[in-house]
């Protein structure tokens, strides 16, 4: 799979509006789990480097997501991470917070969401020309937090993460967010071994149709 700009990228997200982050703690869990979101409707997710084998898991999801999905690397820090993780097949990198990592995705135009919190982290992202700002952890302050933040930053796209429920996405996406990033809510327990699949896939169903409204 070839890595998408930071323009094509912001496209793809602002059109699907779900990003879903897995992280789990098992590769053919993980890989179970995405096939689940891309038969649900989800078309773009992320596979965090926490878990052990993620980059068996990255090239493993990148081969059976559908054309018109996108598969990214998360908790990305280092330049060594970024390659390691283009060589796996992620197609985008997500990061934590603005690690080194961001400025060589950014000076390279691989599409990149790059962690952020305050507003002057805010501004260091959309400097380094990123695609869009990944809010973390959002959950500490909620959606009035993005509505101030778009007050002085009006065309920052910015995607909350961290504890968006179903009900607090369509109120992220209600203030101005581009996205969302979902990862326990949505994922629940099915990244990892014996994970209920069924239950990943209501929920999954379930957050397309909330952030389709």
């Amino acid at each position: 799979m070839v890595a998408v700009t930071n323009k094509a990228l912001l496209q793809r997200v602002s059109e699907e509006k779900v990003v879903a982050i897995i992280r789990g703690q098992d590769v053919e869990a993980a890989v179970n789990s995405a096939r689940v979101l891309f038969e649900s409707g989800i078309e773009i997710l992320e596979i965090a480097l926490t878990l052990k084998g993620a980059f068996e898991a990255i090239e493993r999801v990148a081969a059976i997501a559908p054309a018109s999905c996108l598969v990214g690397a998360g908790t990305v820090i280092t330049e060594k991470d970024v390659i390691a993780s283009l060589r796996a097949g992620a197609q985008f990198m997500v990061t934590p917070s603005i690690t080194p990592a961001v400025n060589y995705a950014a000076g390279q135009d691989i599409g990149v969401l790059s962690g952020a919190y305050t507003p002057t982290e805010v501004q260091q992202a959309l400097e380094l020309g990123v695609a869009a700002v990944k809010l973390f952890p959002a959950a500490a302050l909620g959606p009035q937090y993005v509505k101030a933040l778009l007050d002085p930053f009006p065309y920052a796209a910015i995607i909350p993460v961290g504890g968006v429920t179903l009900e607090l996405a369509k109120e992220y996406l209600a203030v101005g967010a581009i996205a969302v990033g979902a990862g326990g809510p949505l994922l629940g327990d099915a990244a990892h071994p014996g994970g209920d699949l069924d239950a990943l896939r209501d929920r999954a169903r379930a957050f397309v149709k909330q952030t389709s409204l």
